[in-house]
C-alpha cells in the first residue's frame, strides 16, 4: 500500500510539472504518449487504492495563465474531456443515439462573447475556471467575424489553430533555429496571448466554433448539429463533423484517420458529442468530465526496428541533445530513421543500448518517437567530449519538482564551433562569402559532427563526402551542388570578406568604408589604430574600437590567417585613368532616400571608388545631382535645373556605370 502511495505522489508531480509547462510555458518535457500511460497508471492505483491525493491531475482542471494579460471567471466551469483510444469504446458510448464525431483540433480553446450582432468579448479557456481577456487579439483573427446578423447575447467556444503552413512559414521567418516554435500549438498559443495584437495580426490565427453556449430566442430542435449549422449561418467556420450511429462508427473514424494525412488544421484526435442536447444534459459530470462527450485520441501506429546508435547533436546553447538512429521504418506514410531522445534522464529512462529492439511511433502521427524499449540493454556511453569541440562536457541536473529532476549534458568550452554558429551564418550569407546551399539548420548539423571548426574548413567538405551525403537532406546532388557553392565563393573582394568575419558593428557598408579608406590593403587594417579607423567619415569610436578589438584577438588572427589562402580576394585597380577608375574625375551630389544601396554613404563609397568625389551641395562643379525622385520641386533639384546639371535615379547611375550591383 504505501509503495503504491509514493508511486502516486511520484506520478502526480510529474504529470502536474508536465501539464504546467505545456499551459503556462507552452513547453512538452514529455510526449503525449508518455503523458498518457503515466496518467493511466495514476488512475489505475487510484481506484486500487480508493485514495485520491490532494491535487492530483485526475481531479484538477489545469493552470492558470500567466498575468500578463487580465483575467476573468468563466460564467460556466470548462471542463476536460474522459478519453479513450478504442473505436469500440465510442460505439458502445454512442449506443442508441446519434453523435457527431468532429475533429478535436489542437490549439487554444477561446471562448467569444456577442453583443446586439459585435464582438463584445474574448477569453481563453485558462485552467477552465479563469481565463485571459484576449478581445483586441480576437479582433485580428483571420476568421472571426467581428459583426453577426444576431442580435441577442451569443456565447460560444471553439479553438483558435494556426495550420501547418503557417506555422512552416513563420518558423522560417526566424533565423535562430533554436528560438523556432516545436508546433503549431506552442506557436498559437504565443500568438493568441500576445499584448500587441499586430503580433498576432501577421501570425494568421483562425479560430473554428465547436459549441454553443448561448443563444437565447433560437429554436434548436434539441441538436447540436443544428446549432453548429446555426453558428455557420452567422459566419462562423465551425469544426467539421460527421453524425453517426453507433453502426457507422468504425468506418467513419477511419475516414478521418485517412484524411488527417493531409489535413493543414492540426487535430490530435476526434470528439464525440451527442446530437440530442436534453438527452446529454440530462447525465450531468463528473468531478472532472462531462458525460454528454468523450475525445478520441489516436491510437499511434508503431513499429519495431533496432537501434543503430546514439547521435549526440550541440547546439549554440552549449546543450547536446541525444538522438536515435535506427533502421528505417514506414510510418503513418512516410519512412523514419530518427527520433530525438530529449535528455539524459529520457535515455536513462528508457535503457537504451545499441542493438536494442525498440517500438516507435508518431506523436499526433508527426514527430518520431520512441515509445518503448524491449530488450533494455541500457550500454549507452555519455560522451565525455562535444563531438563539434571536443572540449570537455559536464552533465547538468535541474530539478523541476521534488519528485522530478532532469539531466541535461553540455558542453563546457565557451568556444565551442556549435555555440559560434551565428557568426557561420554571416560567413556564408548573402552580404558576406554568399555561399549558396549553406543554411543554419545545415551549418549546425554539418558543426554538430565536427566537420566544420573553422570557416577555412567551409572549403574542405569534400573531404567528408562520404558521411555528409549519408546526413538526413542531403545527398549526391544537393553535395554536389553545395561544393560547387563553395568554390565559385573562392573568389571574393575584400569588403564581402571583412563583413563576413563577423566583427560587431562591420556590416556591408561599414566594410565598404575600411576597405577603402585602406585602398584595399587587408594587412594596413589588420594592424592600424583605433585613431586610424575614428578618422573614417561614418564609423566613429566605438566601431572604430570594435575593429581593433577584433583583430588584437590571437584567435581572430589565427583564423584569418587560415581562410586566407582558401581565397582569391581581388583588389580593385585604384590607378587614375583604369576601367574601374570610370568616375575619375566626376563629382556627384546625393540627396533624398536610396533603393539599391544600404544608405547614402554606402553610394557615396561606390562612387570614390571609382574614382568619383561627393560633395554636399550642388554648385557649378557638380557634374550630376543623383535623386529618385527626379521630378521633385526640392531645393537641390532646382539648382541642378538651373545649372544645367543631369538628375539622375539611382538606376540612371547605375546604368552610365555599367556596374551590376549584386556582384560587387
Amino acid at each position: 500500500m504505501n509503495q503504491k502511495l509514493e508511486r502516486m505522489k511520484e506520478l502526480s508531480a510529474l504529470l502536474t510539472e508536465a501539464s504546467r509547462a505545456y499551459y503556462q510555458s507552452d513547453d512538452e518535457i514529455m510526449s503525449n504518449l508518455e503523458y498518457d500511460r503515466l496518467y493511466d497508471e495514476l488512475v489505475q492505483l487510484e481506484r486500487e487504492t480508493g485514495t485520491v491525493l490532494a491535487g492530483s491531475p485526475t481531479v484538477s482542471v489545469g493552470f492558470e495563465a500567466l498575468d500578463a494579460l487580465p483575467k476573468e471567471r468563466h460564467g460556466a466551469p470548462m471542463l476536460s474531456l474522459d478519453k479513450t483510444k478504442s473505436p469500440g469504446a465510442l460505439a458502445e458510448f454512442a449506443g442508441d443515439h446519434e453523435i457527431l464525431l468532429s475533429w478535436k483540433l489542437d490549439g487554444l480553446t477561446v471562448v467569444l462573447t456577442y453583443q446586439e450582432g459585435i464582438l463584445a468579448k474574448a477569453v481563453t479557456r485558462g485552467n477552465g475556471e479563469v481565463g485571459e481577456v484576449i478581445t483586441n487579439n480576437a479582433r485580428v483573427f483571420r476568421n472571426i467575424p467581428l459583426r453577426i446578423p444576431y442580435q441577442g447575447e451569443l456565447v460560444l467556444r471553439g479553438e483558435a489553430i494556426i495550420t501547418y503552413q503557417d506555422f512552416q512559414r513563420i518558423n522560417e521567418e526566424i533565423e535562430d533555429v533554436d528560438a523556432r516554435y516545436k508546433n503549431p500549438r506552442n506557436l498559437c498559443s504565443g500568438s493568441v496571448r500576445q499584448l500587441n495584437n499586430e503580433i498576432t495580426a501577421r501570425r494568421h490565427v483562425r479560430f473554428y466554433a465547436f459549441a454553443l453556449v448561448k443563444a437565447e430566442g433560437v429554436e434548436f430542435h434539441n441538436s447540436r448539429g443544428e446549432q453548429l449549422n446555426w453558428l455557420k449561418s452567422q459566419g462562423f467556420e465551425t469544426v467539421e463533423y460527421k453524425k453517426v450511429t453507433a453502426a457507422q462508427v468504425p468506418e467513419t473514424v477511419q475516414w478521418f484517420a485517412e484524411k488527417i494525412q493531409h489535413y493543414e488544421v492540426p487535430s490530435d484526435g476526434l470528439v464525440a458529442l451527442y446530437d440530442d442536447i436534453a438527452y446529454g444534459r440530462s447525465l450531468g459530470r463528473t468531478a472532472k468530465f462531462p458525460r454528454d462527450s468523450i475525445a478520441f485520441k489516436w491510437k499511434d501506429e508503431t513499429m519495431e526496428t533496432h537501434l543503430q546508435a546514439i547521435e549526440w547533436s550541440p547546439s549554440r546553447t552549449g546543450l547536446i541533445n541525444p538522438v536515435a538512429i535506427f533502421e528505417p521504418v514506414e510510418l503513418e506514410g512516410s519512412t523514419v530513421s530518427r527520433a530525438s531522445v530529449h535528455n539524459i534522464s529520457i535515455l536513462r529512462s528508457l535503457k537504451l543500448g545499441i542493438g536494442d529492439r525498440i517500438l516507435v511511433y508518431k506523436a499526433n502521427m508527426i514527430i518520431p518517437q520512441i515509445a518503448e524499449n524491449l530488450t533494455k540493454s541500457d550500454n549507452v556511453e555519455i560522451p565525455k567530449f562535444c563531438p563539434a569541440c571536443g572540449g570537455a562536457t559536464e552533465i547538468r541536473s535541474a530539478s523541476m519538482r521534488e519528485a522530478d529532476t532532469v539531466e541535461t549534458l553540455y558542453c563546457t568550452n565557451e568556444k565551442c564551433s556549435a555555440k559560434k554558429i551565428k557568426s557561420f551564418t554571416l560567413f556564408v550569407s548573402r552580404e558576406a562569402l554568399n555561399i549558396e546551399g549553406l543554411s543554419e539548420a545545415t551549418l549546425e548539423k554539418l558543426i554538430g559532427h565536427g566537420f566544420i571548426h573553422t570557416f577555412a574548413d567551409v572549403f574542405h567538405l569534400a573531404e567528408h563526402r562520404d558521411a555528409i551525403v549519408q546526413m538526413e537532406g542531403f545527398g549526391e546532388k544537393s553535395f554536389a551542388n553545395l561544393l560547387q557553392s563553395t568554390e565559385r565563393a573562392r573568389k571574393t573582394t575584400l569588403p564581402r570578406l571583412i563583413c563576413g568575419l563577423g566583427i560587431p558593428n562591420i556590416g556591408v557598408a561599414n566594410a565598404k568604408l575600411i576597405c577603402h579608406s585602406f585602398a584595399y590593403e587587408l594587412d594596413q587594417i589588420r594592424s592600424a589604430s583605433a585613431e586610424r579607423f575614428a578618422e573614417i567619415e561614418g564609423l566613429g569610436e566605438v566601431i572604430a574600437a570594435s575593429v581593433v578589438d577584433y583583430f588584437k584577438d590571437p584567435d581572430n588572427q589565427q583564423t584569418l590567417d587560415q581562410l586566407l589562402p582558401e581565397l582569391e580576394v581581388e583588389k580593385p585597380d585604384l590607378s587614375s585613368g583604369s576601367e574601374q577608375q570610370r568616375l575619375s574625375g566626376k563629382t556627384f551630389v546625393i540627396t533624398g532616400s536610396v533603393e539599391q544601396f544600404a544608405n547614402r554613404n554606402e553610394l557615396k563609397v561606390f562612387i570614390e571608388e571609382r574614382g568619383g568625389k561627393v560633395t554636399g551641395s550642388v554648385t557649378g562643379k557638380t557634374d550630376y545631382l543623383i535623386n529618385n525622385d527626379t521630378a521633385s520641386a526640392s531645393t537641390k533639384n532646382k539648382k541642378a535645373k538651373e545649372l544645367g546639371i543631369p538628375i539622375l535615379s539611382e538606376a540612371d547611375f547605375l546604368g552610365m556605370c555599367g556596374e551590376n550591383l549584386a556582384n560587387d
